[in-house]
Formats: structure tokens, C-alpha cells, sequence
């Protein structure tokens, strides 16, 4: 196709824990390949809005969801809300609600730590991996021991305490997100978003739930690709390395000269490495 179809963007409910409902974009050809963007902290789905249109013209499907926490009607009290099993229930309930049974899977930062459960819990629902940035959650544990990923992560003890990052982090985020080489035009939304009633304690609940959760990423067997940035503040190259490790399926590890933030800084790229493995796994035995 020259150009994508539209869809206007759809309404999710989901019913887990509440009557929740997700803002879900549904772009490209509706028969075309599905493919699921999962986004970050604290992103929204239009951290995907350089990728999406690359796989659309290449004839894929993308569903791009604003995840709990982060859409409006998806903003549940409370951190048992945000345990990684019922994040990873919602990208199921996604699926099972666009009438797909399975669809190829691409996250970012907290959505690549999404990404790398679903594949490993519901292989049958994951027709291939992409993930960006965040290494396997095994891998990251491992580092955190032999490595300086125990400072790099520092911040995630800070964000269990209640309401004080919320106080600290509100009227700085844009400039410290602008500071951690995110473009200036996507900091800004993204700082805009999180000054929404509820969505930036909907966002840090989603570390602050840690702790509650009770699933437990294995190894993965799908194929999958991984991305890092070898410039990425936050995460560092032994978890990077070991991810290799977590993976028994064909497995393509990348890194590109880059910082935290590839889907917004490195689209192109990105998108290539997903048309990839959307390939690689149709041919695959």
C-alpha cells in the first residue's frame, strides 16, 4: 500500500478489577499482520507516532493502546491495581478484543518489561518479539550484583515512596526529561500528559506495585530481537549482554549509538528491526 488506512481510535473496556477502558489506536490494513506497541514510562502511545506509520506502509496492522495508568479511563487507586499480571492480562484482553489469536509483540522501557512477560506466559498469543531498551527482567537482576545497574536503578527504589515523587517529579519532569535526550516537542506532551488528574501516580504505581507481583518472567521462546542503546542512562550493557541468556528462541541482539529513548529518536531503525523479525518469524520453522 502507498499510504496506511485510518481507523479512528477505538475504545478498550476491560473488565479487570473495575470497569477500565483503554484508548487504543487501530491503524493500517485490517488484514494485514497485527503488530502491538507497548509503551513506556512516562510515554503514552504516541511514542510510537514516528514507528507505526513505517509498519503501515509496509502493510502491517498496529495496535497502539494508552496503557492503565496512563488513559484516562484506566486509572485504578491503588498499586495492587498495576501488578504486572494484570498488565499483561489487559494486552491479552487487547487481543481477544480485536478478535486476534495471536499478534507480533513490541515494547519499550516498561512495555518491553510487558513484552518480555507475555511472550514468556502466552507464546501462543506472541508471534514474535521486539523490545527496546529494557533487557530481560532476569538479565536486569542479574546485573544488578556485577555491574553499576544497582546505581542505574537507584531511582526505582525512590518511586515506593508515596506522594513525594509525584511532588518532585511534576514540575521538573519535562526539563528532566528534555536532559535525558528526549526532543523537546515529545517531553513536553509527555510532561502535559502526566499533569492529568491521577495519571502520574497511575504511571510510578506501576513501580510501586513491584513488590505485589507474583509473576515471574522465564525464558522466552519466541523469536525475538532486542534493542539497546549503548548510550542509555538507565540501562547498562551487562544486562544487555545477558539477556541472550533468557531467550531459547532465534534470537538477534542490537545495539544502536543511542540513548534511552529509540522510539522516538531512532524510528526508522527500530521499525527496520521489527519488519525484521515479522519476517524472520513467518519463515520460521
Amino acid at each position: 500500500m502507498d499510504r496506511p488506512t485510518h481507523r479512528p481510535a477505538g475504545d478498550l473496556r476491560l473488565d479487570l478489577r473495575g470497569d477500565l477502558r483503554l484508548d487504543v489506536r487501530d491503524d493500517g490494513p485490517p488484514d494485514g499482520e497485527p503488530v502491538l506497541l507497548l509503551h513506556g514510562f512516562p510515554q503514552d502511545g504516541t511514542s510510537w507516532s514516528r514507528v507505526a506509520p513505517v509498519l503501515q506502509r509496509a502493510g502491517l496492522r498496529t495496535l497502539v493502546p494508552d496503557q492503565r495508568g496512563y488513559a484516562p479511563g484506566a486509572r485504578p487507586r491503588g498499586r495492587r491495581a498495576y501488578r504486572l499480571e494484570l498488565l499483561v492480562q489487559d494486552a491479552v484482553a487487547l487481543l481477544d478484543a480485536a478478535g486476534l489469536e495471536r499478534a507480533h509483540v513490541v515494547g519499550h522501557d516498561w512495555g518491553g518489561i510487558v513484552a518480555w512477560a507475555l511472550a514468556a506466559h502466552r507464546p501462543e498469543r506472541t508471534a514474535s518479539l521486539t523490545v527496546a531498551s529494557v533487557p530481560h527482567p532476569r538479565a536486569l537482576a542479574r546485573s544488578l550484583t556485577r555491574s553499576p545497574q544497582a546505581l542505574r536503578s537507584a531511582y526505582v527504589g525512590a518511586f515506593q515512596l508515596p506522594r513525594l515523587p509525584e511532588a518532585l517529579l511534576g514540575p521538573r519532569l519535562e526539563d528532566l526529561l528534555r536532559r535525558s535526550g528526549l526532543p523537546a516537542a515529545e517531553a513536553a506532551r509527555y510532561a502535559a500528559r502526566m499533569r492529568e488528574p491521577g495519571a502520574l501516580t497511575g504511571a510510578l504505581n506501576w513501580y510501586r506495585a513491584l513488590p505485589l507481583s507474583r509473576l515471574r518472567t522465564g525464558p522466552v521462546d519466541v523469536p525475538t530481537t532486542y534493542a539497546w542503546g549503548t548510550r542509555d542512562l538507565a540501562l547498562g550493557r551487562r544486562a544487555a549482554e545477558l539477556t541472550a541468556e533468557h531467550v531459547r528462541g532465534p534470537y538477534r541482539f542490537v545495539e544502536l549509538d543511542a540513548g534511552h529513548w529509540l522510539p522516538e529518536t531512532r524510528a526508522e531503525e527500530l521499525a527496520g528491526l521489527v519488519l525484521e523479525r515479522v519476517g524472520g518469524a513467518a519463515t520460521a520453522p
